[in-house]
């Protein structure tokens, strides 16, 4: 497929007028690499290094260990699909995020491998979002969207299959392939068996105060830990007995990458998700 074809399929499904990120101030030092709309809007195509793409690539960070093992599969003429166009490592805090590598970076151009970001277009409430792949990955059935976020709504509100956030932990645990950070606020029992999920780092206040407005007692997300940026959202929910449930950034974000397998194989392209290792510090 021509890449600007394939470029055009994803800017009609998922690029809406009323969405906007900031990613592209913060990636100094790779700027020579990305591409002029990316400069301009921080989504969409991040580098253009393919005129035809014969494969995708999805991922949830353009990690080193992603971008070299694409590449010592001898790739070419492709694309990698990514969440996020840095890397996340809340281990390197402040700068929580880093930027690709840049000797990666040549020699994806030299291989005419283009690398394309979905970042806010994913979080946004649809069939292959963020919230709504974890949702469907730990039973829970989405209803609603809940959580404004850069001009679409990142979290889901939805029916569970479990009764208690016991059994919730088990579940989301199972799912993730490791031991989810559990934050007990709350009543055990999940209050009509609704709860509200926000992948990624949706712990904060202001997506609290919105699951308290919806009578909810049970929040799922990504980074969960408790520390000095985290505080208030935990005060925040310890005072108002909302249970926080975290399986880090990268666990809760890679079900909606791996969703995008299919969509790019519904368009005839060959896909493949290259999974990562979480930051298990995250919870």
């Amino acid at each position: 497929m021509l890449s600007n074809e394939l470029y055009a399929h994803l800017e009609k499904d998922f690029i809406k007028s009323q969405l906007s990120d900031d990613w592209a101030q913060y990636m100094g030092g790779i700027e020579e690499f990305l591409s002029p709309n990316f400069k301009k809007r921080s989504m969409g195509l991040v580098c253009d290094f393919a005129e035809s793409v014969t494969k995708v690539f999805t991922a949830v960070f353009p990690s080193n260990p992603v971008m070299q093992k694409i590449l010592d599969l001898g790739t070419h003429d492709a694309m990698l699909f990514v969440h996020h166009p840095s890397i996340w490592d809340i281990r390197k805090a402040p700068s929580v995020f880093y930027q690709m590598d840049k000797e990666l970076l040549q020699k994806f151009k030299e291989r005419k491998i283009s690398i394309y970001n979905l970042h806010v277009p994913l979080d946004n409430y649809g069939a292959y979002s963020t919230s709504t792949s974890l949702a469907k990955a730990i039973g829970i059935k989405p209803k609603k969207a809940f959580a404004p976020y850069f001009g679409g709504l990142c979290g889901v509100i939805g029916k569970a299959d479990v009764v208690t956030v016991n059994d919730l932990e088990k579940k989301f645990s199972s799912a993730v392939g490791h031991k989810v950070g559990v934050y007990r606020y709350g009543d055990n029992k999940i209050k009509n068996g609704v709860v509200a999920i926000a992948a990624g780092g949706g712990n904060s206040v202001d997506i609290l105060a919105e699951v308290v407005s919806e009578g909810v007692n049970t929040f799922v997300t990504g980074i969960s830990v408790k520390n000095a940026h985290s505080s208030a959202a935990h005060e925040f929910a310890q005072k108002n007995k909302i249970n926080v449930l975290g399986g880090t950034h990268y666990s809760t974000e890679r079900f909606a990458c791996i969703a995008m397998v299919d969509y790019f194989k519904k368009l005839g392209l060959p896909s493949e998700f290259i999974s990562d290792e979480p930051v298990l510090e995250d919870r």
